[in-house]
């Protein structure tokens, strides 16, 4: 049974010898019954301010840059950011370019391209042509790659083409083989953009071919580690050139700080190019429960640890110090359990186990 707000609020009614709730007295439920349900919340706020950094509240976001803008704000779920997680890329121009579950975002050129759910998710072309237009710069050189699987095991080939209309081939006209049945083959070539927007157009002409995914992005833009600094460094060193307000002091982003209200990041220099983007991990602030039917984030063995926790505040507030702090005694024992299988550690080190010639010489024959 998965472990519902409703599950949890029970389990403490009935150790409590109180009467339970249902799904349908769950909303207009009153005295002790409320008050459990407000020290879940309150339980699963401790449990998660005492391990900020917990995986389970991990996640990673990207942060598209526009020239000329160096400050973000930070998601809204924010809890803490990883300042040392933060990389510069350049942005994936393609929508929906890994057809995770439907090929939104794509039109279609000739027959009737659909979506398969094989491997991840592509889209199929029998007999048929899909494009899709991005935005690009004039003269400037852009990566794509390409990864196609035939799905009746045949030898045939699929045609990819760029330019400034849908099928148009002023900036790429090229085919990609398939011959490896089994993991499929991957076009990774170039174009030159002659035109503000550019058109991506992949065909299966008189055969079925599946599309794995299809990414765009400037070639001339390496991934690249930004690194931290602190909002009084960012201050003393760098806010003057940043702020001359002349897109000459614009550049490739190396830094970033965080402001002081936790509101947002400043990057430095400003970014020179709006094809950047910023990826970056952060721990996310829960919800409380609402609904009879909502699950807690924590995996299900942990649902005791919760129940000591708002134990212990509905004995407090029964002025019961015993049971308080006997419920205290088994929330810090799981605690500390929760900590070991799901906390931050340090990083493991590997140690060789060659001795080295220095040490043998030293101690002579009574190495084994």
């Amino acid at each position: 049974m998965a472990t519902t707000y409703l599950v949890l609020s029970n389990r403490i009614l009935r150790e409590l010898n109180e009467v339970e709730l249902t799904s349908t007295t769950f909303s207009s439920s009153r005295g002790i019954q409320t008050a459990i349900k407000d020290f879940i919340n309150k339980a699963i706020h401790d449990i998660y301010n005492e391990g900020a950094e917990l995986p389970l509240l991990h996640t990673t976001t990207t942060q598209a840059l526009t020239a000329g803008d160096g400050e973000y704000s930070f998601p809204a779920d924010m809890r803490r950011v990883d300042f040392e997680s933060f990389f510069l890329k350049p942005t994936e121009l393609i929508t929906n370019g890994e057809f995770t579950s439907n090929i939104t975002g794509w039109t279609t050129g000739d027959g009737s391209p659909s979506y398969t759910s094989s491997g991840n998710g592509r889209l199929n072309l029998n007999s048929a042509a899909a494009y899709q237009s991005i935005s690009t710069v004039k003269n400037k050189t852009y990566k794509i790659q390409v990864r196609v699987f035939s799905p009746n095991s045949s030898a045939t080939t699929l045609t990819v083409r760029v330019g400034t209309s849908a099928g148009g081939t002023q900036n790429l006209n090229t085919t990609i083989g398939v011959t490896n049945f089994g993991e499929g083959n991957i076009l990774d070539t170039t174009f030159t953009a002659t035109a503000a927007t550019s058109y991506v157009y992949v065909e299966a002409s008189s055969v079925q071919l599946d599309v794995d995914y299809i990414r765009v992005s400037r070639s001339d833009i390496a991934p690249s580690r930004i690194a931290s600094m602190t909002y009084d460094t960012y201050l003393q060193s760098h806010k003057s050139a940043d702020d001359v307000n002349n897109s000459s002091a614009y550049g490739k982003p190396t830094r970033v700080a965080r402001k002081p209200d936790y509101s947002s990041f400043i990057l430095s220099p400003i970014p020179n190019e709006g094809e950047y983007t910023v990826s970056y991990d952060y721990y996310t602030t829960h919800t409380d429960l609402s609904a009879h039917g909502d699950n807690m984030g924590l995996p299900d063995r942990f649902s005791s640890l919760i129940i000591d926790r708002a134990k212990y505040y509905v004995y407090m507030l029964r002025s019961d110090t015993e049971h308080a702090q006997l419920a205290d005694r088994d929330y810090q024992r799981k605690l500390k359990l929760l900590k070991i299988d799901y906390g931050t550690h340090s990083a493991d080190y590997m140690r060789t186990d060659v001795i080295s010639e220095s040490i043998a010489t030293t101690v002579g024959t009574r190495v084994v």
